[in-house]
C-alpha cells in the first residue's frame, strides 16, 4: 500500500527517489518523505500531501547526496500528518522506511522507552528505527542489528534502512510485504513496486521472505531467514517502459478500460492450439494435478473476489466440478474443511495480496495443490503456488480495477475448460467456447462504442447518493462489480443484489431517489428479471437497463441502451465493460479523484 524507493548510485539521487515516488503514486498514501546522506549527516525531508508537495520542497531546500531512501505513506498508525511521515530516524543515526504493519510495536515501544528513546510519532515504524540504534549502540553491526531487530517484530514488513557509518549502503528486509532490488552499473536500487526504477533499470531481483540485502554501489549480497548467503535471480521487466502512462487519456482509468480488446487477446493469445486451451501454459506439472484435482476452492478479496464468483458458475455448469468461492480475509480466520483433491485458487491483481497470501500459506500442507491468477510476474504468490496463469493485462495503475479484472475472467474460463475436459466437458463443446472466446475482442471493442450513450445517461446520477445494481446467474457478479466500481471511485452508495432478491428486503428502499443499475442480457433468466424490473417500476423506481435484446423497451422510467450480440459464455465479460464506463463518467461529473480515490491503495499488503 505504502511504497518504497531507495537508490545508491555515484549522481546525485533526489530526483531519482522523487521520480520513483510520482510512479507509486497510484498505490495510495497520505505523506511522502525521504532520507539522504549528504556527506557529513543523514538529512530528512517530509511533508504531508502529495509527492508534488515534497518536490516543492525539494527545490526550497535541496537534499544532495548519492544515497538515499524515500517512501509514501498510507495512514494505519497515526494520523496523516509530517510527523508521522517516513523516514522516522533515531538519534540522527538511523533512517528507515516501513511497508507493512508491526502488531507488537506497542510492548516494543514502551521497553524502548524504559532505556531512554524518545517517541516523535504515533506511528509503528519508530519502534523499528530505535530499536535497530540500540542494537548497533550495544556493539552490533548493522547486519547483526537488522537480524536481531526482525526477528522482534511480528507482524509484516518491507523494510529499506541508512545508517550514518554506511553511507553508501542500503540495508533491504522483508517479510509479507513485497521488495524488489533494482540492478544497474555502478548503482543499486530497492523500491517496492518495478514500475518505480523503470526509468533507471529495466533488471530486478525479488527478495523472497526472510531476506536480508546489504545493497551498495558495486555489490548486492542477500542473506536468507536461515542467515545463509544467497544469490537471487535476476529478471528482465517485460513491458514497454511508458507501459505506465496515460497514453493521451484524461485518467488511468479510461485509458486502461480501452486497453481491454488488446489485453483481453493477451489473455488467451498462445495459450490455444489448434481449438483447444493449451495447459502446458499452467506449468509443466499441470497435467498431473489436473488429472487429480475433485474439487475447487478460490480465494480472493475485492474485484478478484467477484471474478472468483463468476468462475464459480462456470465451473459448475461448465466443468461439473464443485466449487466454493470465499473473501480471503475470512477463510484464513475460520477452521475450514478442506477436502481431497482440492485445487486451491488465488486471485490477485498485484499477486502481494496480504489476506490472499496468508490463506495461501495457511492451507499449503492441506490441499492437492494451488493455482494463482496474477498480473505481476516475480510476486509473491506467483513463486509461491505450485501453478501460475499470468493474466497479461501489463500495468494497471488506476486504483480501481478494470483490465485486470476482465483478463482475470479470461484466465479463469481457460481454467475452468482445462478441467473441465477431464469432468463433463466434451471436445467439441470446448472447441466452440474457444471459438466464442476468440471474438471477445472484437465484441469489447463494440461495447466501447457506447462510450458517448454511457457518459450521457451517467448524467442522471450527478446528484444521487445511493444506488442499487441488479443482476442474476453470472451477471450478479457483475452487478457487485458494477456497485464496487461506482463507490470507490464517486463516492456514491452502491449495492448490488441477484434481482430475486428485491422483495426480500431491498424493496424497502426503492423510491425516486434510488436509480436502480441493470445488468439484463437476453438469455433464460430475462423474463424473469423483467418481473422484478416491474416491481422496481411499480415503486416509483428509475431503472437504467444495459440489455440484450430488443425484448426491454425504453419508456418512462426506463433507461435501456443495447449492448453488442454476443455469445452467451461472453457476457459476464462484456457486461462489465459498460459498469466501468458508466462508473467512470459518474466520477467526473463528481469531480473526485478518479485514478486515486480517497482512503484507498492498489496494492492491499496490510490486513
Amino acid at each position: 500500500m505504502c511504497g518504497i524507493v531507495g537508490a545508491t548510485t555515484q549522481r546525485s539521487v533526489a530526483q531519482i527517489l522523487i521520480e520513483g515516488l510520482r510512479r507509486l503514486e497510484y498505490r495510495g498514501y497520505d505523506s511522502a518523505g525521504m532520507a539522504i546522506w549528504d556527506g557529513k549527516q543523514l538529512q530528512r525531508l517530509r511533508r504531508e500531501g502529495k509527492v508534488q508537495m515534497l518536490a516543492d520542497a525539494q527545490q526550497q531546500t535541496p537534499l544532495t547526496g548519492s544515497c538515499g531512501i524515500a517512501h509514501t505513506r498510507w495512514a494505519t498508525h497515526g494520523v496523516p500528518a509530517e510527523h508521522n511521515a517516513h523516514p522516522h530516524m533515531s538519534n540522527q543515526r538511523i533512517a528507515v522506511v516501513h511497508n507493512g504493519i508491526i502488531e507488537n510495536f506497542e510492548a516494543l515501544r514502551k521497553d524502548l522507552r524504559s532505556d531512554g528513546y524518545v517517541f516523535e510519532s504515533e506511528t509503528d515504524t519508530e519502534v523499528i528505527a530505535h530499536l535497530l540504534d540500540r542494537s548497533v549502540q550495544a556493539g552490533n553491526s548493522l547486519l547483526n542489528a537488522v537480524q536481531e531487530c526482525t526477528v522482534l517484530l511480528k507482524g509484516a514488513f518491507a523494510l529499506g534502512i541508512m545508517h550514518k557509518d554506511n553511507p553508501s549502503q542500503i540495508i533491504a528486509a522483508r517479510k509479507g510485504s513485497p521488495l524488489v532490488i533494482g540492478v544497474g552499473l555502478g548503482e543499486n536500487f530497492i523500491a517496492s513496486d518495478q514500475l518505480a526504477l523503470l526509468p533507471v533499470t529495466d533488471r530486478f531481483m525479488f527478495l523472497e521472505e526472510g531476506d536480508i540485502a546489504l545493497i551498495d554501489r558495486d555489490s548486492i549480497s542477500i542473506v536468507d531467514a536461515a542467515g545463509e548467503i544467497v544469490e537471487r535471480e535476476i529478471s528482465t521487466y517485460e513491458h514497454s517502459v511508458n507501459a505506465a502512462d496515460k497514453g493521451g487519456y484524461k485518467h488511468y482509468m479510461l485509458k486502461e478500460i480501452h486497453e481491454q480488446p488488446t489485453v483481453t487477446k493477451a489473455a488467451f493469445n498462445g495459450r490455444i492450439s489448434e481449438g483447444l486451451v493449451d495447459e502446458n501454459c499452467f506449468g509443466t506439472a499441470a497435467a498431473a494435478i489436473f488429472d487429480q484435482v475433485k474439487q475447487v476452492q478460490i480465494i480472493a478479496c475485492g474485484t478478484s473476489f467477484h471474478a472468483g464468483l463468476v468462475a464459480k458458475y462456470w465451473m459448475e455448469s461448465i466443468a461439473g466440478i464443485p466449487t466454493q468461492v470465499e473473501v480471503a480475509s475470512e477463510y484464513r480466520y475460520r477452521k475450514a474443511v478442506i477436502s481431497e483433491g482440492t485445487l486451491f485458487i488465488s486471485i490477485s491483481q498485484s499477486g502481494e495480496t496480504a489476506d490472499t497470501l496468508a490463506a495461501l500459506r495457511d492451507v499449503k500442507d492441506q490441499i492437492l495443490a494451488s493455482l494463482t491468477i496474477c498480473n505481476v510476474p516475480g510476486s509473491s504468490l506467483i513463486r509461491e503456488s505450485d501453478l501460475h496463469l499470468m493474466t497479461n493485462a501489463g500495468p494497471e495503475i488506476g486504483v480501481a480495477s478494470t483490465k485486470a479484472f476482465t483478463t482475470q475472467l479470461v484466465s479463469l474460463l481457460l481454467t475452468t475448460l482445462v478441467i473441465g475436459r477431464r469432468f463433463t466437458l466434451q471436445q467439441d463443446t470446448e472447441r466452440q467456447l474457444v471459438a466464442d472466446l476468440q471474438q471477445l475482442p472484437e465484441i469489447v471493442a463494440k461495447a466501447l462504442l457506447m462510450d458517448s450513450d454511457i457518459e450521457a445517461m451517467s448524467a442522471s446520477f450527478a446528484e444521487k447518493n445511493h444506488a442499487l445494481f441488479l443482476g442474476r446467474g453470472e451477471l450478479y457478479p457483475i452487478a457487485m462489480e458494477g456497485a464496487l466500481k461506482l463507490k470507490e471511485i464517486s463516492y456514491i452508495h452502491a449495492e448490488a443484489y441477484p434481482a430475486g432478491e428485491l422483495k426480500h428486503g431491498p424493496l424497502a428502499l426503492v423510491d425516486k431517489d434510488m436509480p436502480v443499475v441493470t445488468v439484463a442480457p437476453d438469455n433464460d433468466m430475462l423474463e424473469k428479471l423483467k418481473a422484478n424490473l416491474q416491481e422496481v417500476r411499480a415503486r416509483g423506481g428509475e431503472l437504467f437497463i444495459f440489455c440484450g435484446s430488443d425484448a426491454i423497451a425504453s419508456d418512462n422510467g426506463y433507461h435501456v441502451l443495447r449492448m453488442p450480440e454476443m455469445p452467451e459464455i461472453l457476457e459476464a465479460i462484456v457486461y462489465t465493460i459498460p459498469m466501468q464506463l458508466f462508473s467512470y463518467h459518474v466520477a467526473v461529473l463528481k469531480g473526485t479523484d478518479v485514478d486515486q480515490p480517497r482512503n484507498l491503495a492498489k496494492s492491499v499488503t496490510v490486513e
